[in-house]
């Protein structure tokens, strides 16, 4: 039995290896291939290509490299032709793994979405496209099965695969110890897991770190980096800030455990900040062309997942909704965020100042995020999808031998 996986993003990189781990514990024989990142290959997946070296965003830089993705395009559509795996699994990357799924539909290979792409955000014209190209979609958010089903997907929620991840976690004691030794307060920065996002975001969190420091003298930064290179690239946006912040690699859960409170690009690290229960500022710059953009066909009112997870009314159906975090009765939603091509150093570094400040508004904030973690975090995501997966490919593989020996 084989599935071929495609995962494009250091997140679906994680998640695909705990999907991996957890079909091979059920069958030991499964064979896994195809394009992921290091994370997967240490699971057991045989990679084709590390599709995570080419997590990029937006047209131009897409354009840039629409080379590459065709040739692994072709070079999937080859391997479906004339390997026939039981299986495709596909993970975050729509763009490109759409291309994946046609080829796949093509050759009569059965595919199956873990990790639904946010459509219902910003894209419902595409579920079409779901419909035809997507056998099973596995779903990380409760409300999306529900969404999909609606609109003739055949979808199943599974639960958040992140979640297990930290359940599993095991933190640097030392590393905590040493943190927690020093009792002046501590201010994590989380500028994302994109080279990008790190440009993007890190000169304001930095502003905003000199900000707050005016207004909370001895207060601590620390910037937890992705990699190597990304921690190089804050070096020098640290040193051309004049803001004393350290820099930390594989350290994010430890500095997130650590901190009073965050300040974070939006991404997956939000649902970590609730696990720690944390409070924290969302933060996510874009080009003012492309927050026009976003503005034509955003359709949720968040862009933060645990705002998505804590809130009841996620969608508008006329015009454009912009969500103000410093508006009466704004503190409803757990986290404020701002997705923004302007400067909002100065609202970031009062409310978190403010939290620095008043230890009651922390505490407050840490207890609704505890509730909201009782609610939604649980485990299990990547142990429901693999028996899904294995259930439907046994099943398949069962109609097909009674069609052969019916012949």
């Amino acid at each position: 039995m084989e599935i071929f996986f495609s995962v494009g993003e250091p997140s679906g990189d994680l998640h695909g290896a705990n999907l991996i781990r957890a079909l091979k514990s059920r069958r030991p024989d499964i064979r896994c291939v195809g394009y992921g990142g290091p994370k997967m290959a240490e699971a057991g997946c045989q990679l084709h290509e590390d599709l995570t070296r080419w997590a990029i965003m937006w047209f131009l830089r897409v354009f840039l490299n629409l080379h590459n993705f065709i040739g692994l395009m072709l070079r999937a559509n080859r391997y479906f032709r004339d390997h026939k795996p039981d299986a495709v699994v596909l993970i975050d990357y729509p763009g490109f793994n759409w291309w994946i799924a046609a080829r796949a539909k093509a050759n009569g290979i059965p595919v199956f979405y873990y990790g639904t792409p946010q459509i219902w955000a910003w894209a419902g014209w595409r579920i079409g496209k779901m419909r035809r190209l997507i056998d099973h979609a596995l779903c990380k958010l409760p409300f999306e099965e529900g969404w999909y089903r609606e609109r003739g997907v055949n979808a199943t929620y599974v639960g958040h695969p992140y979640f297990d991840e930290l359940e599993n976690q095991h933190l640097d004691t030392d590393f905590l110890r040493q943190q927690a030794e020093n009792t002046t307060p501590l201010v994590t920065l989380l500028p994302g897991s994109r080279s990008q996002e790190v440009t993007s975001n890190l000169p304001v969190f930095l502003e905003t770190a000199r900000k707050i420091q005016k207004q909370v003298p001895g207060v601590r930064f620390a910037i937890a980096a992705f990699n190597d290179r990304h921690a190089a690239l804050a070096f020098e946006h640290v040193l051309a800030s004049g803001v004393e912040a350290e820099v930390h690699v594989d350290l994010t859960p430890e500095l997130i455990h650590s901190a009073t409170c965050c300040l974070a690009c939006s991404g997956s690290v939000s649902l970590e900040l609730l696990y720690h229960e944390k409070p924290a500022v969302i933060h996510y710059r874009i080009s003012r062309v492309a927050h026009w953009v976003q503005s034509q066909f955003r359709k949720v009112k968040y862009i933060t997942l645990v705002n998505l997870l804590s809130r009841d009314d996620l969608f508008y159906e006329n015009g454009y909704y912009t969500y103000d975090p410093d508006a009466p009765g704004a503190e409803a939603v757990v986290y404020p965020e701002y997705l923004t091509y302007r400067n909002r150093s100065d609202d970031m570094a009062r409310r978190i100042a403010g939290w620095l400040q008043e230890p009651s508004s922390t505490r407050h904030m840490v207890q609704q995020l505890r509730m909201l973690k009782e609610r939604v975090v649980g485990q299990g995501a990547s142990s429901r999808g693999a028996e899904y997966i294995l259930s439907h490919m046994e099943e398949t593989q069962r109609a097909k031998s009674a069609t052969s020996q019916a012949a």
